[in-house]
This record gives structure tokens, C-alpha cells and sequence, in this order.
């Protein structure tokens, strides 16, 4: 039984501690954490793996997009829900209840991903730029890291999270650009609430693909441990293990934010999808390497608008992504090796912490300058979120079911099973990964 007496009312906290009013800006002041990471899936590498599937298959992926949505908003309301409760991130959590060889694995595997994924983030932001207003890429993506870098590093996370918050708003050119160019929308609806499937090797790894972006490692690390900042920057919040009359309000807000911000992402990755399969597909131009290649093939059958949005929405999902891989990833390395964490500390008191924000950003930055080709590290990022995303999800799963972890918020009911078949479908999804890299 929850207790619902005096109930504190999260949406009324301002990040200053206190009360703010009632006013027509509550439902904002609730969208934070979900919002910010569902926003940051459809990261530079996520349009790139978006604009691949629709300029090869046209509409006939459209329809993963609705399957993808309640799994996602599923695991990441329970890895929400574990740092609310606990009032300590997943790795953190992880180190206390598993082996310690199994969680230092997971986050290695977690480390090499998002480094690879920083790095190709990177470089696609410099090059949406150069498209932009000429200039070396390379300079661009180079400097787009060290500003990444230094917002984290000096400003505190209470002050950083609204601008995390509003850089979501950059995800509205990818839905202007679909109304740009002209959609065959009997085609598309078709495409949406039908699905087909093809049985090949490539439209198996596009699938695979497709929720390999959109159910992600690093986003169960962030939205938990968003969570746990937010416990620390907005005074009355307290972990509910120490406040349980915190909890109606508290897991309706997470509930709320989850849905809205997931809603959000896959919304955005239907465009993008969409888009690509209108302009590209439909002119037979079926291959796509990269998010800034996509913006250059617009521009000649789109128009120079279209062109513009698209590459300009590169640039801006890029300053809200790389600061959640880089932040997720320092969050998963310091909670599993038991080092002070969180971006409200300073650099002095949370060395470890700043030292691996520090060192993804400068491996993820220098795969820019060397010749690697990027679209194959992204493939390779892919294998390995595609290993640690499994795992890592039982665990969450095997942590949000512990009662001495959890007390009266232990995970049940239609959440527990609807996370349960999330898991499923992402180790289906492994297995046909690994079947496809062995008849590729």
C-alpha cells in the first residue's frame, strides 16, 4: 500500500529549492529527465542509421517505430524508477548486487560504444556545419567537443539541464522537413499499420538496427541518474526509500516524462524515416553513410530549405547527445568502481568521474583525425550496444524486482511485463544480429 499523505508535489519544485506557483508552465516544469534522453536517442548517429533504413526500404520500416515505443518507454521507466527509489545510479546499484567482473564487463562494453559513438557524433556535427557555412570540418568537430566538454565540466548540472531541455526543441526540423517535401501519404500510412517484412540478411539488420538506436544503453544510465541529480539539485526531492510519501506524485511525474519524451524520440526518428523515404528512396538514391550525407542529398531534390533543416537539426541534436553519452558513460564508471559522481560536484571532488567525461571526449574527438572509416565504427558500436543492451536489461530488470532495493516500489504489474518483453525482443534481436554477421 502507498501512503499518499503529504505528498510533495514535484512539479511545484523549482531547481532552487522551495515553491513555485501554480501556473499554466507545470506540465514543462514535469518533463525532464525523460524528455532530455528520449530526446537525445535520435542523436547524429541515430539520423545517420534512420536515414539508411528509409532510403533503402522507403516506407517498409516505418511500422518498427510503434513496436519499438512501448518497449522503450517501458526499460526506461524502470531504470527512472530504480534511481528515484534508490537515490543511487544503475551502476552504483549494480556493483552492490552483482559480481563484480559481470558489471565491470558491461561497463567496458559501455565505454567502447559510447567513445565510438561520441566520435562519430563529432564528426558529424563538423560536417553539417562545413555544409552549412563552408569551412574544415574537422576544426568544427573539434571544437563542438571541447565546448561539449567544457558546459559539463564548469557549469553545474541544476544550471545545465535547462539548456539540455530547450536544445530539444533543435528535433522539430527533422518534422518541418518531411512537410518540405512532398509525402505519398496514402503509401506511408500504409507503410505505418502494416508491417512487411522482407526476409533478407539487409532488411533483418535494418530492424536489428532500428532498435539498436532506439533502445540504447547509455539512456537507461542517464535517465537514472538524472534522477539521482535532480534529487540533489531540487531540494525537497528525497530518494524514496527515505521518503516513501514522496512516491505517488514522484512516479506519476517519471510515468509522465517517460511517456511524453520517448513519444518524442521515436516521433522524430518516424520523420527522419519518413523523410529519407520520400526524397531518397522514391528517387532512387538507396544508399546513405552518414547524417551529413543525407542533408546533401536532400538539397537537390528537397530544395535548399529542406537541405538547411535537416543539416542544421545535425548540429543541434549533436549538443544535446554528446553530453548524455559522455555524462552516461562517466555515470556507469564511476558508480560501478565506486567513485564519487554527479555533474553538481566539482571537478576537485569528483576526479574520476571528470577524468572519464575528460577522457571519452578526447578518444571520441581524436577518431576524427584518424582513418577510420566512421560508418564502419558506428557499425562496430552497434555490435557492441547490441552485446551490453541484453545484459544490462536483465540486470535492470533483476535490480527493479529486489525488495530490500526497492521496499514498497518493487516493479509489478502490466510495467514489470512489458519491460520483461522488451528484454525479450532485444536478445531476438541480438541473436539475428549475430546470425546476419555470420552470413554477411
Amino acid at each position: 500500500m502507498e501512503v499518499v499523505t503529504d505528498a510533495v508535489n514535484e512539479a511545484d519544485e523549482p531547481s532552487g529549492g522551495g515553491k513555485a506557483p501554480n501556473d499554466k508552465f507545470i506540465w514543462l516544469r514535469r518533463l525532464s529527465a525523460g524528455l532530455v534522453t528520449g530526446a537525445a536517442d535520435d542523436d547524429p548517429s541515430g539520423v545517420a542509421t534512420y536515414s539508411q533504413v528509409g532510403a533503402k526500404f522507403g516506407y517498409a520500416t516505418l511500422w518498427t517505430m510503434f513496436l519499438a515505443l512501448p518497449l522503450m518507454i517501458a526499460i526506461q521507466i524502470v531504470s527512472a524508477r530504480i534511481g528515484r527509489v534508490s537515490g543511487k545510479g544503475l551502476g552504483a546499484n549494480m556493483r552492490i548486487y552483482f559480481p563484480g567482473w559481470l558489471v565491470s564487463s558491461l561497463v567496458v562494453m559501455l565505454l567502447a560504444a559510447n567513445v565510438i559513438n561520441i566520435g562519430a557524433d563529432i564528426g558529424a556535427m563538423g560536417s553539417a556545419l562545413q555544409l552549412l557555412i563552408g569551412g574544415p570540418a574537422i576544426a568544427y568537430a573539434l571544437g563542438f567537443g571541447l565546448l561539449s566538454t567544457l558546459l559539463q565540466v564548469f557549469i553545474p548540472f541544476s544550471k545545465y539541464s535547462p539548456f539540455l531541455k530547450v536544445l530539444t526543441l533543435s528535433l522539430f526540423a527533422y518534422v518541418a522537413t518531411v512537410f518540405v517535401a512532398k509525402v505519398p501519404w496514402g503509401e506511408a500510412i500504409k507503410g505505418t499499420v502494416v508491417p512487411s517484412f522482407q526476409w533478407n540478411v539487409d532488411y533483418a539488420t535494418a530492424i536489428v538496427a532500428i532498435l539498436g538506436t532506439t533502445i540504447s544503453p547509455y539512456l537507461f544510465c542517464w535517465q537514472a541518474n538524472q534522477e539521482v541529480e535532480e534529487l540533489k539539485s531540487k531540494g525537497p526531492r528525497r530518494a524514496l526509500v527515505n521518503e516513501p510519501s514522496q512516491g505517488p506524485d514522484a512516479l506519476r511525474r517519471i510515468n509522465a516524462d517517460t511517456i511524453v519524451g520517448m513519444t518524442f524520440s521515436n516521433l522524430v526518428a518516424f520523420f527522419i524515416i519518413l523523410t529519407a523515404a520520400a526524397v531518397l528512396h522514391a528517387h532512387g538514391k538507396t544508399e546513405i553513410h552518414s547524417s551529413a550525407e543525407a542533408a546533401s542529398a536532400l538539397k537537390p531534390i528537397a530544395g535548399q530549405f529542406a537541405f538547411w533543416l535537416f543539416a542544421a537539426g545535425i548540429v543541434g541534436t549533436g549538443m544535446l547527445a554528446v553530453p548524455v553519452l559522455a555524462g552516461a558513460t562517466a555515470y556507469a564508471c564511476a558508480g560501478a568502481w565506486h567513485q564519487v559522481n554527479g555533474l553538481e560536484h566539482k571537478p576537485k571532488k569528483a576526479q574520476f568521474f571528470y577524468a572519464v567525461i575528460f577522457g571519452a571526449m578526447i578518444v571520441g574527438a581524436g577518431l576524427n583525425l584518424t582513418p577510420i572509416d566512421p560508418f564502419k565504427a558506428l557499425y562496430w558500436s552497434a555490435v557492441i550496444n547490441g552485446v551490453a543492451a541484453v545484459p544490462m536489461m536483465v540486470a535492470i530488470m533483476l535490480l527493479a524486482q529486489k525488495k530490500d532495493l526497492m521496499k514498497r516500489f518493487v516493479l509489478k504489474g502490466w510495467l514489470k511485463w512489458l519491460a520483461w518483453i522488451a528484454t525479450l525482443v532485444m536478445g531476438v534481436a541480438a541473436i539475428v544480429m549475430f546470425c546476419t554477421l555470420g552470413s554477411s
